[in-house]
């Protein structure tokens, strides 16, 4: 069965930091590129970063760029995000999902999705 299990969110207030965790199982981790995503209540998707399959090219989102760090541990067959500097803004569930290419993340397309985890930041 794919799993790919989301975790390490939580409330944290303005300008803390969050680490957010996937692991994926069910499926060649280091053959997938990896992307973390949000939605916030009202709005939609938001690609927030993606990372190719040897680490070798991270994407970040302008709204992101210079507070988080993607990164991916294949050992492990794990994904993080380190989250600085959070703002209310951040506030979303956040997923993490496998694609078969950065290209395909890019575009909002995945092969595998999680189910997500709460990360709100208090003003």
């Amino acid at each position: 069965e794919v799993q790919l299990v989301e975790s390490g969110g939580g409330l944290v207030q303005t300008g803390g930091s969050l680490r957010l965790s996937c692991a994926a199982s069910g499926f060649t981790f280091d053959d997938y590129a990896i992307g973390w995503f949000r939605q916030a209540p009202g709005k939609e998707r938001e690609r927030v970063s993606y990372i190719s399959s040897s680490a070798s090219s991270v994407y970040y989102a302008d709204s992101v760029k210079g507070r988080f760090t993607m990164s991916r541990d294949n050992a492990k067959n794990t994904a993080y995000l380190q989250m600085n500097s959070l703002k209310p803004e951040d506030t979303a569930i956040y997923y993490c999902a496998a694609g078969r290419s950065i290209w395909r993340l890019s575009q909002g397309f995945a092969e595998y999705w999680g189910q997500g985890t709460q990360v709100t930041v208090s003003s």
